[in-house]
């Protein structure tokens, strides 16, 4: 992602309107046709790897909440995100915000936001960039302590078209359900492989150099839409969301409930936690010389690219059994990947026998191991 896609921009409001129920049924389209309707992934809020229903801490940074949802902020205050189970009749989860410290006055490009980013060849098809661009329209469930004007947009992966959109919560902590339509951009640039497609993101305070109009594509960055309320300036205040669903078609329709195990496995795609906790088995493997351990797997799911290792090492956080006999060690890392197998190495401090096969698992209550591929 370019400096710019890592802030943020999205639609016009169409106002809160009735859901039309897909004639295909939960996961079809208007038209009967079923299909991966709703290109937005773990719309519902029901994976959580990283976290489970523990709150993260955004404080000048930017990090992975629930799957495939990111937060970000660079403000003079902080907020947390969790998984909860406060949600509108048909959901179990949302995400919710709650600011942690106050930024009262926000700086012309300070931000503080929550967004995902779309891969290319999920959108695609959109035909955006081209004369045959397709419109789409975003429908979710929002419920915050705060009401007025708030803002969100959609951005291209370059940071350099933008639609800003508006919608409007009339009553504190109550959900509310909003649909945003948006004309497809015929110009500008979208990725339709296995990069970014696209950023859908919601402002929750957003300076100036980053908010605009709502209502048409723009050639610039931006995250929210100009007048959209601060989020941030409130301390304690909470934001909730859910069923985000975003569709090709001028009319919002039933949400595309997929099974849990279907949205786990499009979510493992970015991210996948093999293990966490103690006792917790990795990977077979086997002694390479007298002072390394190699152990390989299988992915679940393709993952987008080759991923990186994400871990946590201490003393002895990780085991190795074999012949009987538990060789602890402390760290290890990829040697080999490709985005279906990985290949784990240690870095040193055990002593076996060359050849000798076991498996490797945790030994430590802290320990987790997962892989990422994120946009």
């Amino acid at each position: 992602m370019t400096q710019a896609a890592n802030l943020g921009a999205l639609g016009t409001n169409a106002g809160t309107t009735g859901i039309l129920p897909a004639a295909g049924g939960g996961t079809g389209t208007a038209s009967g046709v079923t299909g991966f309707k709703n290109r937005i992934i773990n719309g519902a809020m029901v994976v959580s790897q990283r976290n489970g229903t523990s709150a993260v801490t955004l404080d000048g940074a930017s990090a992975y909440t629930l799957d495939r949802w990111q937060g970000y902020d660079n403000t003079d205050g902080s907020f947390t995100v969790a998984q909860t189970t406060t949600a509108p009749t048909g959901f179990n989860n949302s995400l919710k915000v709650t600011v942690a410290t106050t930024d009262t006055s926000l700086g012309a490009t300070q931000f503080a936001f929550i967004r995902q980013f779309i891969e290319g060849y999920n959108i695609a098809d959109l035909g955006w960039g081209t004369a045959n661009a397709k419109t789409v329209t975003v429908s979710f469930w929002v419920y915050s302590s705060l009401t007025g004007t708030f803002g969100g947009s959609i951005i291209n992966d370059a940071g350099d078209r933008g639609y800003p959109f508006s919608y409007t919560i009339s009553a504190a902590n109550t959900w509310e359900q909003k649909t945003v339509t948006i004309a497809g951009d015929t110009t500008g640039t979208w990725g339709t492989t296995n990069g970014t497609g696209l950023a859908l993101i919601f402002g929750l305070g957003v300076g100036s150099s980053y908010s605009g109009t709502a209502g048409s594509w723009q050639a610039g960055f931006y995250v929210s839409a100009t007048g959209a309320t601060n989020v941030m300036a409130t301390n304690g205040a909470t934001w909730y969301i859910t069923g985000v669903q975003l569709e090709v078609g001028s009319t919002a329709t039933s949400f595309d409930y997929r099974p849990y195990g279907t949205e786990l496995a499009l979510c493992q795609r970015y991210y996948y936690l093999l293990a966490s906790g103690n006792s917790k088995q990795l990977a077979m493997g086997s002694y390479y010389g007298s002072s390394y351990i190699l152990g390989a797997f299988h992915f679940p799911v393709s993952m987008r690219i080759p991923p990186a290792l994400s871990y946590t090492n201490g003393t002895s956080y990780y085991i190795f059994y074999s012949s009987g006999s538990a060789d602890p060690f402390d760290s290890f890392y990829i040697t080999r990947s490709t985005e279906t197998t990985t290949q784990l190495e240690t870095t040193g401090s055990v002593s076996g026998t060359d050849g000798k096969g076991g498996t490797i698992a945790t030994n430590n209550a802290s320990a987790f191991v997962a892989f990422t591929a994120e946009l």
